[in-house]
C-alpha cells in the first residue's frame, strides 16, 4: 500500500486485514487517535476511472446530513480512510420490516442532497462475448466451464435484456450498492458502508436493487414481499415518491451482476494471484455464483414486476 497514513496517529500493532471483500481489499488500523477501516482500491481491474472527489465529497456530505455511516476521513487515488465502526453484520436474508423501512427513508434523504457531481459516466455497451469466454474456459481447464457453455444463450439474452431496457428516469446520484454486505446493524438499525461505487443512477434501479436484496436469502425462492413494500414505504414516507412500475426497477442489479460475473471470469482465465481485488478462489465462487443465480433472476423478471404494483 503506497498511501501515507501517518496523518491518522502512531500505530499501536500491526495494521490487520479484513478478509471478505469482493473487489478491494480492507485492513483495520488501530492508533492512539482511534481505530480506522483502510481499503485499498482495485484500480487494476475495476476502477481505472474512479471519481475520487467526487464519491469523497458526496460522502462527507450523507454524513454531515446525518446519514448512519462511517465517517469519511481521507481519499486518495487508490486508498480510502473512514472511522472504524462496530457493529453486527447483515445476513444475506430478509430483514426486520423496521430495518427495511429505514433504509428506505436513508434513500429518500441521500437522493436529497445538493453535491456538486463532475464525473461524466461512460456509457460503455454491454459485452456480448458469452461464447467466446465459454470456448476460453474450455480451453483452459476452468471448473465451471461446463455450467458456463450450457447458458450461453441465456447469458446473451440477459445482455439484450440489459442493453435494450427503457429507463424512464428520474436520473438521481445515489449509493447505487445497498445490499446486506453494504450494511451493518447497531442496535437493529442500519449503518451504510462502502461508498465508492456512488454515482448517477436511474431512480427505479436503485429503489428495485436495494428493495428485492433486502426481502430475499442468497436465492430467489424466499422473497417476502412485505419486507420490498416496507423500504418503498418508508422512501415515500421519508418525502420521495416512486417511479413508475417496470422491468427498470431491476435492470441495474441484472446488469450488474452480469458484468461482476463478467469481469471474475476474466480474472480466473487470466489465472495467478492478482495485486489487487479478491483471492482467485473468492473469484471462482463468484463466478460459480453469477452462472447458477443470474438465470434465475432472469426468468422470474415477471414476477418480480409484481412486487412494485
Amino acid at each position: 500500500m503506497t498511501a501515507d497514513l501517518s496523518q491518522l496517529g502512531t500505530p499501536v500493532g500491526s495494521m490487520i486485514r479484513v478478509h471478505g471483500g469482493f473487489a478491494n481489499k480492507l485492513y483495520r488500523l488501530d492508533t492512539e487517535q482511534g481505530s480506522f477501516a483502510v481499503k485499498e482500491l482495485n484500480l487494476v481491474d475495476n476502477r481505472g476511472t474512479y471519481p475520487v472527489d467526487d464519491v469523497f465529497r458526496f460522502e462527507q456530505a450523507a454524513f454531515a446530513a446525518g446519514i448512519p455511516m462511517p465517517e469519511p476521513i481521507s481519499a486518495g487515488r487508490d486508498t480510502l480512510v473512514h472511522r472504524w465502526v462496530e457493529g453486527e453484520t447483515v445476513p444475506e436474508e430478509p430483514v426486520p420490516a423496521a430495518f427495511a423501512f429505514e433504509i428506505g427513508e436513508i434513500l429518500a434523504r441521500i437522493h436529497r442532497l445538493d453535491v456538486e457531481w463532475t464525473h461524466e459516466p461512460i456509457d460503455e455497451p454491454t459485452p456480448h462475448d458469452w461464447r467466446e469466454l465459454a470456448e476460453r474456459a474450455a480451453a483452459t481447464g476452468q471448473p465451471w466451464a461446463d455450467e458456463l457453455a450450457s447458458r450461453v444463450d441465456t447469458f446473451l439474452a440477459i445482455a439484450h435484456f440489459v442493453e435494450t431496457c427503457e429507463r424512464p428516469g428520474p436520473v438521481v446520484l445515489t449509493h447505487r450498492d445497498i445490499q446486506p454486505w453494504n450494511l451493518l446493524a447497531r442496535g437493529g438499525r442500519p449503518v451504510v458502508l462502502d461508498w465508492e461505487l456512488s454515482g448517477m443512477l436511474d431512480l427505479s434501479g436503485e429503489l428495485g436493487s436495494t428493495a428485492l436484496s433486502l426481502a430475499k436469502g442468497p436465492g430467489f425462492d424466499d422473497i417476502q414481499p412485505d419486507i420490498f413494500r416496507a423500504v418503498l414505504d418508508g422512501y415515500v414516507a421519508a418525502g420521495g415518491m416512486l417511479p413508475s412500475p417496470g422491468p427498470s426497477w431491476f435492470v441495474f442489479m441484472v446488469g450488474g451482476w452480469l458484468g461482476f460475473t463478467r469481469w471474475n471470469i476474466l480474472r480466473c482465465l487470466a489465472g495467478g494471484t492478482a495485486s489487487t481485488g479478491p483471492d482467485l478462489a473468492l473469484s471462482h465462487e463468484s463466478v460459480r455464483n453469477g452462472l447458477r443465480g443470474l438465470p434465475g433472476l432472469f426468468e422470474r423478471l415477471p414476477d418480480l414486476e409484481t412486487l412494485i404494483s
